[in-house]
């Protein structure tokens, strides 16, 4: 019998959650679950986290120690700081008696190195390290790569093969087995818990319930917002998978991501066309094996789509990139990395970064976009295809970097596997790209491939007020409306609303030409 730390890293619910029912099932004499929050998360005055960000993980929290002490009796407790400072002290004192450090799996290049050497410095103890796989993937990626048989996936064929060879498969979708539910009892070890919280070199890095519930509501009043687009948490998790996806069979059955609408519902702008679950996914709120047996048990019976445009397939898009952030060194880098051209950009254009980024370029659609992305967090998997598009081969000839780096700031679904992953398909650079001359038209028309509602046009009147009296002719390109119908839309291009940042026509032409250039001189 021993003590084990148990450690959520990237997994923030009770359901499907390995590492509880690994602790409940073995030899375990008592738990002591702890959170730690990085220190660019919890000091104010690092700004690399956006606040929507923020609030989406203290929300998060406050709701696992919830869901924890209803259903468990105690707190987890939560820290802010270096791992090492906080995991060291409590690893390294014999009173404590640790015998076991239980962790989920997280696949970034840093984290992992961090487990690796947190092995060979216990090496000589007594203390082993367990971490979990799968637990915010359906695959074991370890596992996976290890295969003789692996290749890096570049396409939907690619990953459905892997599929494949590591599930049975159905008519309806690959039985990946049962999601676990919570274990019905836990032994935590209280005692153990209150002298840690109490230890000189621990204690002053120990987070309240009321100290992040106080850091939540100075959040709420700087976002200067009532009401939230995505609330964090299981619950919320739950509740939308519920609302979006066990209540919409037909929904599901025919979802076609392609088809998507990329300004939310006509008359909510606030409400995406897909599920809206990638926030609580990416941050470990809501298991994706949950999520893919609830699509499963739907299609049971029933004429569906498939893969890859159906949920499954866009969740074995997801493990593809999981994947392939795993084996491709410089994932993040345009350099040394063989999944990414080394394409000359332009030099870094401060002024249209900001534009880009501020939602002011005169393209009311990529500035309702950006707009929605501060404001919220979140935007359609078609957006973010048109503006990171702009921003790269399209119009700015910007390196997509910058781009990645504002996402990953804002987006509260960021995630290092699939930020960088979509950011070098859509720069046109990746083995998995589209071809670099398919560009978006950020004016989008009622046939556009960005599935624009341009009727009523009430994302791009939502998002520009500004904007809120034109006529939908005009609303997409309004710098060609007439003088007289700018005044009596109460806005006057140049003035009250900026005039185009470039020529979308000839921007277009010339960065094709250099796209063309670049590859050219890649291939002699």
């Amino acid at each position: 019998m021993s003590k084990s730390i148990v450690w959520f890293r990237n997994i923030l619910r009770l359901h499907d959650n390995p590492l509880l029912h690994w602790a409940s099932v073995e030899e375990i004499e008592s738990i002591i679950p702890i959170y730690i929050m990085e220190e660019e998360w919890f000091n104010d005055e690092i700004n690399e986290i956006g606040l929507n960000r923020k609030k989406f993980l203290y929300e998060s929290l406050l709701n696992l120690n919830k869901n924890f002490k209803t259903k468990y009796g105690k707190d987890i407790l939560i820290f802010h700081g270096n791992s090492s400072e906080i995991l060291g002290p409590i690893l390294e004192n014999l009173d404590f008696d640790i015998k076991w450090l239980l962790c989920d799996y997280c696949q970034e290049p840093s984290k992992r190195l961090y487990i690796n050497n947190l092995k060979e410095n216990l090496v000589n103890s007594d203390i082993n390290i367990k971490v979990i796989p799968a637990v915010n993937t359906i695959l074991d990626i370890e596992k996976v790569i290890a295969s003789k048989k692996f290749n890096n996936p570049k396409s939907s064929k690619d990953i459905e093969k892997i599929f494949s060879e590591n599930f049975d498969n159905s008519p309806h979708g690959y039985l990946i087995g049962d999601s676990l539910t919570p274990p019905e009892t836990l032994n935590l070890n209280q005692k153990l818990m209150d002298i840690l919280i109490n230890n000189s070199l621990i204690s002053k890095f120990y987070i309240t319930e009321d100290i992040l519930k106080n850091k939540l509501e100075k959040l709420i009043l700087k976002l200067k917002k009532t009401d939230s687009y995505f609330i964090g948490g299981e619950d919320e998790a739950l509740e939308r998978l519920e609302r979006k996806v066990s209540q919409r069979p037909d929904f599901i059955n025919s979802f076609s991501k392609p088809n998507t609408i990329s300004t939310n519902i006509e008359d909510n702008p606030m409400e995406p066309t897909t599920t809206g679950l990638s926030p609580y996914l990416s941050n470990g709120c809501i298991s994706p094996k949950l999520l893919w047996n609830e699509c499963l048990k739907i299609h049971l019976n029933s004429e569906h789509t498939s893969p890859p445009v159906s949920l499954h397939g866009q969740l074995m898009f997801r493990e593809m990139f999981y994947l392939l952030s795993r084996t491709v060194d410089n994932w993040d880098n345009d350099v040394d990395n063989s999944n990414c051209k080394p394409i000359q950009w332009g030099e870094y254009d401060e002024l249209k970064i900001k534009a880009w980024e501020s939602g002011m370029t005169g393209f009311p659609y990529i500035d309702a976009m950006m707009r929605q992305l501060e404001s919220t967090g979140w935007m359609h998997h078609l957006g973010r295809h048109a503006v990171s598009c702009f921003l790269t081969r399209g119009q700015l000839w910007q390196n997509w970097k910058y781009g990645r780096d504002i996402f990953e700031k804002k987006l509260v679904d960021s995630d290092w596997a699939l930020n960088n992953g979509n950011w070098l398909w859509l720069a046109g650079v990746a083995p998995f790209s589209m071809p670099y001359y398919r560009i978006y038209n950020p004016c989008p028309d009622a046939k556009s491939s960005l599935n624009a509602e341009t009727g009523k046009a009430n994302f791009i009147r939502h998002w520009i007020p500004e904007l809120s009296n034109f006529p939908s002719k005009y609303i997409f390109e309004p710098h060609l409306a007439p003088l007289n119908i700018q005044q009596d839309s109460n806005c006057i291009i140049g003035e009250n609303y900026p005039h185009p940042i470039v020529d979308r026509k000839q921007t277009r032409k010339a960065n094709l030409l250099l796209f063309k250039e670049s590859n050219e001189q890649l291939s002699n």
